[in-house]
């Protein structure tokens, strides 16, 4: 599996120590993740380790044993069920800590939070406030539905006894947190795997709100979400074009204007904003503009 996982065309990978480790099995484990970071070819992804749960019994040694054996091969450490910015604290002055010791270039490994309860979602400003080593928080679907008692045992699916999604409050909250603190923020997994179109509906719903990915479970996912976070062609050559031509009349030849039109639309400062975040994507996903801006006679 962890072969495979290599030739994947994901973002991100995380090696899991938590949910998907026996409580039997976690010391072992430690030892696999080390020898999948240093001897793994990983490419560009960003390589990822989820150590299990603050207070729980291994949390700390899993830090240890993962700095300690495979910290220069490592980008991030995810620290879930985060409820507290305490918590943060100590992930963060136990990272200093491991740098210095070990020598290692002093911030280079960096946080990833995962929210998943009621208290999390309630802390979540402090959360993300308490470490300049933060870059994303990631939202824990299953469970925080557990934690509010929702009567449900499916992920990413809409309750046909409620009219919209019951997680769209916390989808909201958990974004504007993290766009006030120049944080990323992606969902959760959908666990119906087979289920493709739920998957790109489940998707569809929390890109429209502007989130910047989602997990993926299996490789069939891939795809898919991968799809769902990139703009169409329609959508990243329009963009391109609002960049050119604004470009353009707010220079002197464009008679150095704040607003304009543009194809029957106007175009301004908001306008640029706005399409700067769909052609960030559309880069990203190596997408290649069909049409160029012409500026008038």
């Amino acid at each position: 599996m962890l072969a495979k996982a290599q030739t994947l065309d994901s973002d991100m990978f995380f090696l899991d120590l938590e949910d998907a480790v026996a409580p039997s099995a976690k010391v072992a484990a430690r030892t696999a993740v080390v020898q999948a970071l240093v001897q793994g070819t990983w490419g560009d992804r960003i390589a990822c380790v989820r150590i299990n749960a603050y207070g729980t019994p291994w949390y700390a040694d899993d830090l240890k044993a993962v700095i300690e054996g495979a910290g220069e091969s490592l980008d991030t450490i995810m620290l879930p069920k985060c409820s507290s910015p305490d918590q943060v604290r100590w992930l963060d002055a136990t990272l200093d800590e491991l740098e210095t010791a070990l020598g290692l270039k002093s911030q280079s490994i960096g946080i990833e939070l995962q929210i998943e309860d009621a208290r999390g979602l309630t802390y979540v400003d402090a959360i993300a406030a308490a470490s300049p080593r933060t870059q994303a928080l990631h939202f824990g679907p299953g469970d925080f539905q557990a934690s509010m008692a929702m009567p449900s045992v499916s992920l990413g699916q809409l309750n046909p006894d409620y009219p919209g999604d019951i997680l769209h409050h916390v989808y909201g909250r958990l974004l504007v947190c993290a766009r006030a603190h120049d944080l990323q923020v992606l969902d959760g997994p959908y666990l119906a795997i087979k289920d493709l179109d739920g998957l790109s509906a489940a998707a569809k719903r929390v890109a429209a709100m502007g989130f910047d990915g989602k997990w993926v479970l299996h490789p069939d996912q891939i795809a898919v979400v991968n799809q769902v976070f990139s703009p169409s062609q329609e959508q990243y050559d329009r963009a391109e074009l609002i960049l050119d031509a604004y470009d353009f009349y707010l220079s002197d030849a464009g008679g150095a204007r704040g607003a304009a039109m543009l194809e029957g639309e106007m175009i301004d400062e908001a306008s640029r904003a706005m399409a700067l975040v769909v052609t960030s994507r559309g880069r990203a996903a190596a997408m290649v503009r069909t049409s160029a801006f012409t500026p008038p006679e």
